[in-house]
């Protein structure tokens, strides 16, 4: 069978295009305080500009953001796209609420309360999917497992929502030991009901990832920022064996990988087995997500 066709296709990580540069640079300002080298102050468009080419994320201005992705979604079969909850996001939500899911992301972990606020308001009013969580980019940064962080987790379970975490090496050029992939053996240790899904590779660590998957069943990953000829072999492999419900797929479209590149080298490059890839492309993030009523309304 191989890559499957008409599935509609769940994408944990689809965005919006920028109008213009000084927008783009504008949404990665909170992470500012953490640059001190020359080039991402100075030169980058966004701070890990130097990992990814031909980002296909700028736009005129009189181009709807909302209509532009949505019709890249329905040019390569992407049926529903996990968005954040942006202006633009809530407004992609109203006016098509069968094809979007909104996600809260958590900016300033280190406003313990105010966290917890967001999180519980934005899931009240919006109907939130998911939580995002990025440890290297707080400020003052966060380890996975640090204390601040405790009350998010245990937010996330209350409200009966999954988080999504980076872990690995972080791309923008700032410190990686919040994310390193070891600090989730504790975190899934002390809240054995939350959802963990991993973001952005787990490099390269990979292989301690998989053993803690094996080991801990809310422990998930998923393949945001990775151009599929890239994905990590341990993760192949592990998609093939033991872990075809803990793999989900993650694009980052528009902000560094196009759906064409993602489709077209899914396809040529990604050995997955057939009973993988409807997991990987829907069936997991239908689970992971809780939409399956929604998926039925569709």
């Amino acid at each position: 069978m191989g890559f499957p066709k008409d599935i509609g296709l769940i994408d944990l990580g689809i965005g919006f295009p920028y109008t213009s540069v000084e927008e783009k640079k504008a949404t990665y300002a909170f992470m500012r305080p953490l640059y001190k080298d020359a080039e991402t102050i100075r030169q980058m468009e966004f701070p890990a500009e130097y990992m990814f080419k031909n980002v296909p994320d700028i736009v005129s201005p009189d181009t709807d953001p909302i209509e532009w992705t949505l019709a890249e979604m329905d040019k390569w079969g992407v049926q529903i796209g996990k968005v954040g909850c942006s202006e633009t996001g809530i407004e992609a939500k109203r006016r098509y609420p069968n094809r979007f899911v909104l996600s809260y992301e958590v900016r300033d972990a280190n406003d313990v309360m105010g966290s917890v606020r967001g999180i519980r308001e934005a899931n009240a009013e919006h109907g939130i999917v998911s939580v995002g969580m990025f440890p290297c980019g707080q400020f003052p940064q966060l380890g996975i497992d640090d204390r601040k962080m405790y009350p998010i987790y245990a937010t996330c379970i209350e409200e009966g929502i999954p988080i999504f975490i980076n872990a690995g090496i972080v791309g923008p050029r700032m410190p990686s030991w919040p994310q390193h992939v070891e600090r989730l053996d504790a975190v899934c240790y002390d809240f054995p009901e939350l959802t963990i899904v991993t973001r952005h590779g787990c490099e390269p660590w990979e292989d301690l990832a998989v053993k803690l998957m094996l080991k801990w069943p809310g422990l998930h990953y998923c393949t945001s920022a990775f151009a599929p000829k890239h994905y990590p072999e341990a993760i192949v492999k592990y998609a093939n064996t033991r872990g075809a419900d803990k793999i989900l797929y993650c694009g980052y479209f528009p902000a560094g990988i196009s759906l064409e590149r993602q489709f077209t080298e899914m396809k040529e490059h990604v050995g997955f087995r057939d009973h993988v890839w409807p997991k990987f492309l829907r069936e997991n993030a239908i689970r992971v997500l809780g939409i399956e009523d929604m998926v039925g309304a569709s």
